[in-house]
């Protein structure tokens, strides 16, 4: 993992340069993609939980996001249920799904766990793609009411979404921050390396990884119930497989197991696919070969690259500060 004063340097500059750029910039189309972006950074914050911490892909991370968006559309347009009441219950709902689906599929271990959660995700996709009397299906869900206000706040512009936006990531940081060097991150971390060993030593794997995936669930949840109310229409391709490929790309391009790789990974990609939106159709030939040399040359992504990077540099400087002294000693 990278040093921990070099993380905190790259997430305080991002941050602090995520509260001045509306003050700098007018233009809403970027605060709109900014924005977008914060909501995928919160979901990989969530698969980093389960994938980079315990060692567990879980293909379903997207189906998760789709729950908490539609709970968050369902109870608001159908059931009329305010908007915060209907966001606290569609967290709810998505963490209750996460432990249930959790219970089961973390007695696989390694590719049959990746393969359940596959399933487990593509069966989401199609409950909501076919269940038309609920979820409108390929018609999508229309008339997701805007944020409600928070005493004065009120949050219709592109601006008061933003911050909004930007408050729940800082605290989605701040909380991953505090498992990651808690004992229960060690412990994760623990797993992720041996699990056979973190059993030996008395750590209750199973109910350690089923935290991890919860955890996961609840922060895919969150994105999704926010992306309902930024975006405020839904349709059944936020569950698709391909939403899970995209988080999963943000999450190694930008390292793995990282505190400050899901927000540079999705930074770069999303801005680069935006400057790249000309050659849609080809945008996977560029970031294929891109994301194949990324995992032979630097598997902890770029984040891990800086680390190693700095790490060489330190290593260096200590060979060469111990040579004269060597020397000095020869003589």
């Amino acid at each position: 993992m990278i040093a921990k004063p070099t993380q905190k340097y790259i997430i305080f500059a991002l941050i602090l340069v995520a509260v001045l750029f509306p003050l700098i910039s007018q233009n809403n189309y970027f605060i709109h993609i900014l924005t977008l972006s914060y909501i995928w950074m919160i979901a990989v914050y969530g698969l980093n939980i389960v994938a980079g911490y315990t060692g567990y892909l879980s293909f379903s991370h997207a189906g998760f996001f789709a729950i908490g968006a539609y709970a968050q559309g369902l109870l608001t347009v159908k059931a009329g249920i305010a908007f915060w009441i209907a966001f606290a219950l569609a967290l709810i709902i998505t963490t209750s799904l996460g432990f249930l689906v959790g219970l089961i599929s973390l007695r696989t271990k390694e590719h049959f766990f990746a393969i359940y959660t596959l399933c487990v995700g593509y069966v989401i996709y199609l409950l909501i793609d076919k269940w038309d009397s609920l979820t409108e299906g390929v018609r999508g869900l229309m008339g997701i009411p805007n944020p409600g206000n928070i005493g004065p706040l009120s949050f219709t512009s592109a601006t008061a979404k933003y911050y909004l936006i930007l408050a729940f990531l800082l605290l989605t940081i701040l909380v991953n921050y505090r498992i990651v060097n808690s004992l229960i991150g060690r412990t994760f971390i623990a797993i992720r390396n041996s699990e056979q060993l973190a059993l030996s030593l008395g750590i209750s794997t199973t109910r350690n990884k089923l935290l991890a995936f919860v955890l996961s669930a609840f922060f895919a949840g969150l994105a999704g119930a926010l992306y309902a109310g930024f975006i405020r229409f839904l349709g059944p391709e936020i569950g698709s497989i391909t939403i899970t490929f995209d988080l999963l790309i943000y999450l190694i391009v930008g390292g793995i197991g990282t505190l400050s790789g899901p927000i540079v990974g999705t930074l770069l990609i999303v801005l680069l696919s935006q400057n790249l939106q000309f050659l849609e159709e080809y945008r996977m030939l560029i970031f294929g070969p891109i994301l194949v040399l990324l995992i032979l040359f630097s598997p902890r992504g770029l984040v891990g690259f800086i680390s190693d990077w700095k790490l060489k540099i330190r290593e260096g400087k200590s060979v060469s500060t111990e040579r004269p002294a060597k020397i000095e000693k020869g003589a």
